[in-house]
């Protein structure tokens, strides 16, 4: 399936990334219309519009969503601005994208093991632990996540999460607080990035705009800030009373 966005053609990939994600390489996961797609709920909470929604976007969200839901979105900072009525901002952040440039040394790791389905109990609770942002039962679906155990405990994890065509998200990047300072993060990054490099692909991150510490790091292996987005919650009119 290839959708063109119907308000902004020739939109690069990287400025709509769900939307070019569940249009494109992630299509197979797509649930939606022609105006609004999402991931399964227990995949990712991300919802995808158009860059420049009309009436008609938020009709079908609220069709697709349900009643008094809280949907995931992310864009440019007045995305939320115009709600239709009956809908409610909940949460807003700012953040930041990130791209891999020449700078950036991939490189495969020893310790590092491919998790997937027998894993998730382990990655929910390291997720649950480390907050690196929305992971659900079958995020690891998305694509490849790497993790580090000691003593067979799983204490470290990166992966793929949103996939436009030609680039690839790096997400989920965690650290038990144990085991923090050790540079697992970073291996686990790099082991990720060359696997995307392996495909013909360009690593990609996004991260809060608070996250001074992370975005340094980040700039420091190799990445580049692109662009500024914002992160929002919204809820779906109805189903309160």
């Amino acid at each position: 399936m290839t959708v063109t966005e119907p308000a902004v053609a020739g939109l690069h990939p990287l400025d709509n990334p769900a939307w070019a994600s569940l249009t494109g390489p992630h299509a197979h996961l797509a649930e939606g219309t022609p105006d609004v797609w999402r991931y399964p709920p227990d995949v990712a909470p991300f919802v995808a519009l158009p860059s420049v929604p009309g009436p008609q976007t938020w009709h079908d969200l609220a069709g697709l969503a349900g009643p008094g839901q809280v949907v995931a979105l992310s864009g440019a900072p007045g995305l939320v601005d115009e709600l239709p009525v009956g809908w409610e901002v909940t949460t807003t952040g700012a953040g930041v994208q990130l791209v891999a440039t020449d700078a950036l040394l991939g490189a495969p790791d020893e310790e590092a093991v491919r998790l997937g389905a027998a894993d998730v109990p382990e990655m929910l609770g390291l997720v649950a632990r480390t907050r690196p942002g929305p992971f659900r039962s079958r995020t690891h679906e998305l694509g490849a996540y790497l993790g580090i155990r000691r003593g067979g405990r799983l204490v470290a994890m990166a992966g793929e999460r949103l996939h436009p065509p030609g680039w690839t998200e790096i997400s989920a990047v965690c650290t038990d607080e144990a085991y923090r300072r050790q540079g697992l993060a970073a291996r686990l990054v790099r082991a990720v990035a060359h696997g995307i490099r392996e495909r013909g692909e360009t690593p990609l991150l996004h991260a809060a705009a608070s996250n001074e510490r992370a975005i340094r790091l980040y700039q420091a292996m190799g990445f580049a800030l692109r662009r500024h987005t914002g992160f929002f919650g919204v809820r779906t009119p109805g189903g309160r009373g």
